[in-house]
């Protein structure tokens, strides 16, 4: 897997700005790339298990605290071995070639182990926090892999495989505190999470479209499809918030709540929240990755604190 361009033996004669891009602080900027570390506002999603079961105390806030640093490492581990092994295919791509393996500005056997000693580095604290949270670890990087190699490139298998990343990262948490996932919970964060999903693919079909291609490079899609998954994903968050609606009914709810029927206000925050992401979506406005767009877009915190604060009076 040695890449050609960074052997010595083919290598060009530095110009100015060659000499430059391999400055320490370029290549610390291209690490810092490589690492994704935006990425790691997903592991937040670890989180939900603690305010769904009221776990506030200083035990179970100790042990998500290490399955989030645990779950970052290992997620940057598959983020750098993805990048290394679609980096010919990332050089196609008009934001993709940008990254670091794919432009060549890091060699692929320091990623590769870069890419090694953060997976044992995140496997060594999963398995501090406990065994059936280093087994979600495990089975997240599972279907990461499978992900990169091989699902990604079937239609509608791909946005399946990528709510179920979202939705281990709920079961991650759970595990790391040592409580049950609700059924209800994992329908919920099931269906809203397969419309993060199709909204990632939507948006780029739809940049494919504005920049007049036909079919997505490396998958089974075709630029006039963006419709139908639009369809699909408004269908599927509209689904999790009837989920949510249902949920906040159940006997179970009013036990645990001191005040229930404050948590009907989460529907129509949820609501807002989805319609506004297609909205964005259908304008062309949307990013490639919804959940990183979502961490820099200040309505979206001011939706999620609105969410906290509901619960918090509920309870």
């Amino acid at each position: 897997m040695n890449n050609p361009g960074l052997n010595s033996s083919n290598r060009q004669p530095a110009t100015g700005n060659q000499r430059l891009t391999r400055t320490p602080s370029h290549v610390m900027a291209s690490w810092l790339r490589a690492l994704r570390p935006a990425q790691w506002s997903k592991n937040l999603l670890l989180l939900v298990p603690v305010f769904t079961t009221h776990a506030f105390h200083i035990g179970a806030l100790g042990q998500v605290a290490l399955a989030l640093a645990a779950f970052s490492l290992v997620a940057s581990a598959t983020y750098m071995f993805n990048d290394v092994h679609d980096r010919e295919a990332d050089r196609r791509h008009p934001r993709k070639r940008h990254r670091p393996f794919a432009a060549g500005s890091l060699p692929v056997a320091h990623g590769l182990a870069a890419g090694a000693a953060l997976f044992a580095a995140g496997l060594g604290l999963a398995a501090l926090v406990g065994t059936p949270f280093l087994l979600v670890v495990l089975s997240y990087t599972a279907v990461t892999v499978a992900y990169s190699v091989y699902l990604k490139a079937f239609v509608l298998v791909d946005v399946f495989a990528l709510a179920a990343l979202y939705t281990l990262r709920i079961v991650a948490g759970a595990a790391a505190i040592g409580v049950d996932v609700s059924a209800w919970l994992l329908a919920f964060s099931s269906f809203l999470f397969y419309s993060l999903a199709l909204v990632k693919r939507d948006a780029e079909l739809s940049a494919l479209a504005r920049r007049g291609g036909a079919d997505a490079a490396g998958r089974d899609y075709h630029v006039g499809d963006y419709p139908m998954l639009s369809t699909m994903g408004i269908a599927s968050g509209y689904l999790a918030v009837l989920v949510l609606a249902l949920f906040i009914n159940t006997p179970g709810v009013k036990e645990r709540y001191t005040y229930p029927n404050v948590l009907g206000l989460l529907c129509p925050a949820v609501l807002f929240w989805v319609s506004r992401l297609w909205l964005k979506t259908s304008r062309g406005e949307m990013s490639e990755d919804p959940i990183v767009y979502c961490a820099k877009d200040p309505l979206s915190w001011m939706v999620l604190a609105t969410m906290i604060v509901i619960t918090l009076a509920a309870m």
